[in-house]
């Protein structure tokens, strides 16, 4: 995903700051799009896709996160990277970010370096995740080409916070991970946010998954897997 081919669409209405974003992916000679409007970057969206949206939170008129939500509720679209450059720097405006479905959050003023190193592992793991097989423990099935849950023949309806998490802990079932490390793989937040966020999304997703709820279970001391025995 990190080919010359790469297509990169910033959204961004400081032209200063989409020329600085460009600059700091020069290395990579991908491809760059820019739009400063939600309007008119999910109209370049439908009619090409690109491999990762850098998405400015505060634009003027509508906000970024109006663009992520209506990326992560299209199905065609649920897997689209997304990366959230923003001055909004309270733990709050982290977490409603990543909770609203980014893989990344990218503070102003950011690093050329690190943007590019955080941009590269967004598409690197983005990338790896779209090959997988279908995905079961118990009657609890994820299609991660679908992006659908199942429990049973019965189809269920989890958020995209929760559904990171559950495809997480279906990849590695049985495996016990601790609220750090589950902040690091899921949400890729290393100290940037506080772990009883994790336990908010697992009280969410038992919700969601009703009587296979008890797949998910507590590890007392240690943190949460999935596991049917």
């Amino acid at each position: 995903m990190t080919s010359p081919e790469t297509l990169v669409l910033i959204v961004e209405d400081e032209p200063a700051i989409a020329e600085l974003v460009k600059f700091s992916l020069r290395e990579d000679h991908w491809t760059f799009r820019t739009a400063s409007t939600v309007g008119e970057a999910w109209e370049f969206i439908q009619q090409q896709p690109p491999h990762l949206v850098l998405l400015d939170w505060m634009l003027r008129g509508e906000s970024g996160l109006r663009l992520l939500s209506r990326l992560r509720a299209d199905r065609g679209l649920h897997e689209l990277p997304v990366i959230l450059l923003t001055g909004r720097t309270l733990d709050e405006d982290l977490a409603m970010g990543m909770d609203s479905g980014a893989d990344d959050y990218v503070t102003k003023p950011f690093s050329p370096r690190e943007l590019a190193i955080r941009a590269k592992a967004v598409l690197r793991r983005r990338g790896d995740s779209q090959h997988g097989r279908p995905l079961q423990v118990g009657p609890l099935a994820l299609d991660p080409r679908s992006c659908t849950v199942r429990v049973g023949s019965e189809p269920i309806e989890v958020r995209q916070a929760e559904y990171r998490l559950l495809k997480f802990l279906l990849c590695h079932p049985g495996q016990v991970f601790s609220r750090a490390q589950l902040l690091e793989q899921v949400w890729y937040a290393n100290g940037t946010l506080d772990e009883r966020t994790v336990d908010v999304h697992v009280l969410r997703l038992r919700k969601a998954l009703r009587e296979a709820k008890s797949l998910l279970k507590t590890v007392r001391g240690f943190g949460y897997k999935l596991s049917a025995t």
